[in-house]
This record gives structure tokens, C-alpha cells and sequence, in this order.
């Protein structure tokens, strides 16, 4: 229903979004005619096409709105943005109004403001008188525009009293106030749009019209949580949130998530040692200004099972031990194995610093055995890492938009990069984007052509047998993504890269071209493409396949009691008491992202540094410093004491990533991609099943996250979830 939308009629920041629906010969994006526009006697020039409040902001005039959003479409609800335009016959909506040449518009009339101001009444009309114990206070555009346009005095007088509507359930996370509500449907288009949530629309009329699900439902949706920030009023607030602050109590730091490998970018929020609320940054090239509900939300569980002083194993307990005492004992069994019996595990929420720690560590120790969390981790990886375009979203994150065909290879970016999901969604409606799917079949958001669950149905593809293999061929611009779980988890990831390099050959005139790659590996760990970049990898298989006596755990916990040798000593370095924490006979407390400046390359290969916001808590330390404490003690001194030396160590390795927020495109892909080509790779036959079955709990700080808990009983395992508050409020 939504992909036939006439797009002439929705205005957005990118103009690739304004096409017709049809598609172009060229793939190159068409640029518009500007046109000239005066603004309270401002020339202006914009493209044709562009809404008026688009020209005023352009000029710099402030223009109140609570409706219009310009990544959604135009709605014209609220009637706030009026202004008045030469030559008609009262003031014109701005947000709905496409901008003529010559036109002429003042926003600052007293005939503009007047008409402000009677809005501003009718909203108030309904609107409860309940500031000092809404969320919003303090931060609400209803709030702040009254102060402009509203009255001293109100004329209400009716005595059957103002309107009331029942609270809705939305979930878990979204608190609903349903009587502060202005209708101004942001967040139904935003879940129609963006989310891919159709179940919430409006019902009723006038006066009784309401935001609900049609039927008695939650939001099913990973980015439900969106709907916070998009809405002006305090109708819908965040329910983790409820009564715990006010803005202007909370220090704001600007860093990234660390849940995928997207790399969002976001904003925390702290008071005191507590991190209160975590809000998304502004970045079109990453995360536009949405974030995923576990982005959002699982703040809380970093403040429950932290290590907070380093435990060394006596018998079946743990017990209490100072830094000394933990280091000295580590590096007593560390000195006792020689070559590739030291091993190292590096996790999901491992930094770049950490992890080029921890290789020089164990190189000097003479030890090349270094893996990744992860099923296939401890066996040399189908994909060669030493082309760094077999292992990162060539296309880039916001370049996905771009494709017309899009081929995904065991890979499910609903749960694996909620945001990538969303641009995909996004170029489906407006673009008409084509998707064909190899592996299990799941509900994305959008309509696919499902060629076949096993890693065999791509033969499907480069023998022309499957209609879907027609579509690949004539496409412009093909996009072919091959999930994390290909690589990491399955047993045919050999055959199945094989495969995929065969049919990008095959496509080789429209997979590569000079301003596109469509060859792409999307990463779901936050740690694992520096891991690829700085090549925390098994070497070989003979190096792999030594028996380890000392097992070195950085942040992993996807590991398994099969993973651990009998006679192993093992060390856990971590932030939380999670799995790999109990198979530990020293545990040694690091700091979660929250807590330090590090650095994590995004699956499209874009360094970028976390900021510290907070203090780690108690004796916990930064995870590249216990490591270079370690070595000193160990006789093996790493030659860097603090962070620039660490980073300048960084940049010896691989420069990209000390080059912050730049995307490098590789000059050798094609050439990487054969690398991959086996002829005597073999298919097991096994389904390519999604390799998160929870996306709410997929690392440890989700899974100590009572939020995360509650959405898992929930959206999972679909039982109702008991809320204290409301609880204590009937």
C-alpha cells in the first residue's frame, strides 16, 4: 500500500526520495532546477519541489511546527508552521505548500502570529495542566511554543470538562499519557514509513479521534522506541525512563553504540555515576537520527552484574583479590606455556585498543593463536581477511538506498542491523527496490522473492533456473550482502562464499563498477571488523588446532563449556559476571563502552571513538591498560604506557583506523573475491537458520538488562509483562 505513495507530494531532506517511482535508465541521482524564493524579503534559493517551511528554515526564519518532520511524510495536521504568502487569501501551511518561483512569504506578521496564537488555544483546549509530573517537562515543544504563542488567560468553560482518553498498551518500553496526545500522527507515520509497523494507525474523528492499535496489541518493532523522540508532547514517554529525571539535571556525552556493528551514533546522558537515558545523534550516513529499541534501552544493565575488583578462583568460588595478586598470578601460568598453546578469544564488545593489546601480548609471548567469539571462530575463517572488501559493507551503509536489486545470503538485517533494515525498507517504498532471500525465511518489513533455505539454492541463481535470477541480471545496480552468520556460524560458509564470488563474477559488469561495490559483508559484533583489520584471526589450521594451556577471554561470552580445554587456565577479562566469567580461574574487571575512550570500526569499515561518560566502577580498569599491566609483569613490556602511543600502534597496523569517521572504498575487490573461490568446496545441506534467535539479548550488557528481560517475555516468548508502576499507580 505505501510503495504507491505519490512521491511528489512528500517532501525530504534527500532528493533521491522525490522520484516518481519509476525507474531510470541512469542510476546517478537526478539533481532539480533551484528556483528563487523571497523570505520576510530574503532571497532564497531551493530546489523545485521543496515545501515552504523548507525555503523559511533555509533563510533562517524560525517557523514553530509539531506535525511536520522531514523524514516523514507531510501530513498538515497541526496547522502551527502558518505563514503568510503574497496574494493569499489567509495564512498557508507551510509544511504542505510546495515553494513557486518568485514567491514572496512573511513569517513574522502580525496576521501570522494572530493565527499562531489561535492554534496554539485549540490545542491547549484539551491539553491537561499536568507539567510538573510529565516526562516531558522541560524538553517539550508544546511547552516551549506556548510560552510564544499562548494566552495568560484560557477561555475554556464548558462544564462537561476537557476531553480524556484511555492509555494505550504499547509495550514495554513506551509509556502512553493518551489525553496529552495533539493528533499530530508523527508516530503512526513513522511506524507505517520507517518502522515497518503497520498495526498503529488512528481511529475515530474530530473530536474523538485516537492514536491506537486497531486491535488490542503492543508494537511489535525494533525501532518502536523512535516514537519518544518524534513525539512533542508527553503523550508517549519512555517507560524505563518514568519519573527517574529531569534534562536539565543530566550531563550530556556524545559517543557510539556498541550493540551492532552499525555503529550508531548517540548521546548519554548521565547523573552522577549513572548513565540515566541514552538519545540518538544526528548522522545521515549512518543512523540518519533513529536508533534500535536495544540501542535505546539496555542502559540498565550496566548497572547490575558489574566486576568491580578482579576474583581468583579458590575450589568452586570465587573470591576477592587485589590488582597485584590477580596480575601476578596470570602471568605465573602465562610464563608457563611456550608458542601456540596461549590462546585468546576476543569477544563481541572488544576495542580496537584491546585487541592490538592482546595480539602484541600473546606474539611475543610467541603465540599466533588468536580467535573470534564465534562458532567458526577457532578455525581459520572462509573469508581471507587480507582483502579488506571480503569482510565490510562495501556499499556503505547509507549507499544501500542506491541498489535496485538486493540478493541477501544467509543474513536477517531486521535483527542483525535494525538500522541498515530501515534504509532498506525505505528504498523499497520509494525506490522500488527488489529483494531475493537465500536462507530462512523471516518477516523484514518488506516483500522478498524467497529462492531457497539451503546454501545449495544459490546454484539456483547461476544457472538461470530461478525467475529471481532474471531480476539479477538486468539490474543497474545489483547489491549482493552476505550475513555475519555465513561466515561465523555456518558449516558451508567455504561453499557458500565460493558460490557468492562465482555469481559476482558472473554480474562482475554491474557488481563493480567505478563508483559501486555491490559485494557486501554485513558484520552484526561491534568488535569484528577491527578484528578482521587488525587480524585477531586464526593464521592456520595447524595453529589452530593446538591444544591450549593458557585461554585468554576478552569480552567473550558466546562461549561454551565445549569451547573450554579440561586443563586449561583461563582468564576472563570483562565488564559483567556473563558466561564466559564462570569458566574463569582469574577474572579480571574491565570497562564497558560507556566507561572509556576506544575505538570500533562499523561494518562499513568507518573508525569511530567512544567517549567516556561515566567512571568505571570500583578497582575496574580499561581493558588496554590491564593488558599492558600484565605484560610488564609477565617480562613482556608492550611499548606504549598511554592512549595516543596505543593508537600511534594502531596506525601502524592498519592507518584506517586512526582516520576517524572516513569511509575507505578497497581498490582490490574483485581481486579479494576470487581469493574465495574453491572448486572443492562441499554443501552440507543445512538450513541457513538466523543466527540471533533473541535480538533483545545478544550480549552481556542486554542479558543483565531487566528492560531487555522484560521485552523478551514479551515480543519472544509472548507473555504479558507486569509493570511495578502502573502496578503501584492502580
Amino acid at each position: 500500500m505505501l510503495r504507491v505513495i505519490n512521491k511528489a507530494g512528500v517532501a525530504r531532506r534527500t532528493p533521491a526520495l522525490l522520484n516518481t517511482g519509476v525507474r531510470a535508465f541512469s542510476a546517478t541521482t537526478t539533481k532539480k532546477e533551484e528556483i528563487e524564493v523571497f523570505i520576510d524579503g530574503k532571497s532564497v534559493m531551493i530546489e523545485q519541489g521543496s515545501a515552504l517551511i523548507q525555503a523559511c528554515e533555509k533563510a533562517g526564519a524560525d517557523i514553530p511546527r509539531f506535525c511536520y518532520h522531514d523524514r516523514l511524510s507531510v501530513a498538515g495536521n497541526c496547522r502551527m508552521c502558518l505563514v503568510e504568502v503574497e496574494r493569499a487569501p489567509k495564512p498557508i501551511a507551510s509544511c504542505a505548500y510546495p515553494v513557486m518561483p518568485g514567491m514572496k512569504v512573511k513569517t513574522n506578521t502580525p496576521m501570522v502570529h494572530k493565527a499562531r496564537e489561535g492554534v496554539m488555544e485549540f490545542l491547549l483546549y484539551n491539553h491537561p495542566l499536568d507539567c510538573p509530573i510529565c516526562d516531558q517537562g522541560g524538553e517539550c515543544d508544546l511547552q516551549d511554543q506556548s510560552m510564544r504563542y499562548g494566552s495568560d488567560r484560557g477561555r475554556y468553560n464548558e462544564p462537561r470538562g476537557k476531553r480524556a482518553v484511555e492509555d494505550k498498551n504499547f509495550g514495554p518500553l513506551i509509556k502512553t499519557e493518551m489525553t496529552r496526545c495533539i493528533q499530530c500522527t508523527r508516530c503512526v507515520r513513522f511506524a507505517n514509513e520507517v518502522a515497518g509497523a503497520p498495526e498503529l494507525g488512528t481511529s475515530g474523528r474530530g473530536n474523538d479521534m485516537q492514536i491506537s492499535t486497531y486491535i488490542e496489541k503492543t508494537i511489535e518493532s525494533e525501532m518502536s522506541g523512535n516514537v519518544i523522540d518524534l513525539c512533542p508532547v508527553g503523550a508517549l514517554t519512555s517507560k524505563p525512563y518514568q519519573m527517574k529525571a529531569r534534562p536539565w539535571e543530566l550531563k550530556k556525552y556524545e559517543t557510539i553504540d556498541v550493540s551492532d556493528a552499525i555503529g550508531s551514533n548517540i548521546r548519554l546522558d548521565t547523573r552522577g555515576v549513572e548513565v540515566m537515558r541514552i538519545l540518538p545523534r544526528l548522522n545521515d550516513e549512518i543512523n540518519e537520527e533513529w536508533i534500535s529499541d536495544k540501542t535505546r534501552f539496555f542502559y540498565d544493565g550496566l548497572r547490575v552484574q558489574r566486576l568491580t575488583a578482579p576474583l581468583v578462583r579458590e575450589g568452586d568460588r570465587f573470591v576477592p583479590a587485589s590488582w597485584e595478586k590477580a596480575l601476578e598470578r596470570v602471568s605465573n601460568e602465562l610464563s608457563k606455556v611456550e608458542g601456540n598453546s596461549a590462546k585468546a578469544v576476543a569477544g563481541h564488545l572488544a576495542d580496537a585498543e584491546s585487541m592490538v593489546a592482546l595480539k602484541d601480548l600473546m606474539n611475543r609471548v610467541g603465540s599466533e593463536n588468536l580467535t573470534i567469539d564465534a562458532p567458526n571462530g577457532s578455525q581459520p575463517l572462509a573469508v581471507n581477511n587480507d582483502f579488506r572488501g571480503n569482510y565490510v559493507l562495501n556499499s556503505s551503509i547509507a549507499g544501500v538506498e542506491e541498489a535496485d536489486v538486493v540478493l541477501l545470503v544467509g543474513s536477517n538485517p531486521r535483527h542483525e542491523a535494525p538500522i541498515l533494515n530501515t534504509r532498506l525498507r525505505k528504498a523499497y517504498l520509494h525506490n522500488d527496490q527488489d529483494f531475493g532471500i537465500i536462507g530462512e525465511a523471516a518477516d523484514l518489513t518488506y516483500e522478498y522473492e524467497h529462492v531457497g533455505q539451503d546454501a545449495k539454492s544459490i546454484e539456483k541463481l547461476l544457472d538461470g533456473s530461478h525467475p529471481f535470477a532474471k531480476r539479477l541480471a538486468e539490474a543497474k545496480r545489483p547489491l549482493i550482502l552476505v550475513g555475519s552468520g555465513v561466515v561465523e556460524n555456518s558449516k558451508d560458509s567455504e561453499y557458500l562464499l565460493s558460490k557468492v564470488a562465482e555469481l559476482a563474477d558472473k554480474h562482475k559488469n554491474t557488481v563493480f563498477q567505478e563508483d559501486w561495490n555491490g559485494f557486501n559483508v554485513l558484520q552484526r559484533a561491534a568488535s569484528r571488523t577491527a578484528a578482521y583489520e587488525i587480524g585477531f584471526v586464526p593464521s592456520s589450521k595447524e595453529v589452530a588446532s593446538t591444544p591450549a594451556k593458557f585461554l585468554y577471554l576478552l569480552n567473550a561470552d558466546e562461549v561454551s563449556a565445549a569451547d573450554i580445554p579440561k586443563d586449561a587456565f583461563v582468564v576472563y577479562q570483562g565488564h559483567h559476571g556473563d558466561v564466559g566469567a564462570q569458566y574463569a580461574d582469574v577474572i579480571l574487571p574491565g570497562s564497558a563502552f560507556t566507561e572509556k575512550n576506544a575505538t570500533y570500526m562499523n561494518t562499513e569499515g568507518r573508525t569511530q571513538i567512544t567517549r567516556a561518560g561515566v567512571n568505571p566502577p570500583a578497582a575496574a580498569r580499561e581493558d588496554w591498560k590491564i593488558i599492558r599491566a600484565l605484560s610488564e609483569l609477565a617480562g613482556k613490556t608492550l611499548p606504549y604506557d598511554d592512549l595516543p602511543s596505543v593508537r600511534a600502534r594502531l596506525s601502524e597496523i592498519s592507518p584506517a583506523l586512526t582516520r576517524y569517521d572516513i569511509v575507505e572504498q578497497p581498490t582490490t575487490s574483485q581481486l579479494g573475491l576470487s581469493t574465495l573461490r574453491k572448486s572443492d568446496a562441499k554443501s552440507s545441506g543445512d538450513v541457513l537458520s538466523s543466527v540471533i534467535k533473541n535480538f533483545y539479548q545478544t550480549d552481556s550488557i542486554s542479558r543483565a538488562s531487566s528492560t531487555m528481560a522484560k521485552c523478551t517475555k514479551a515480543y519472544v516468548e509472548g507473555k504479558p509483562v507486569d509493570d511495578e508502576l502502573e502496578r503501584a499507580a492502580a
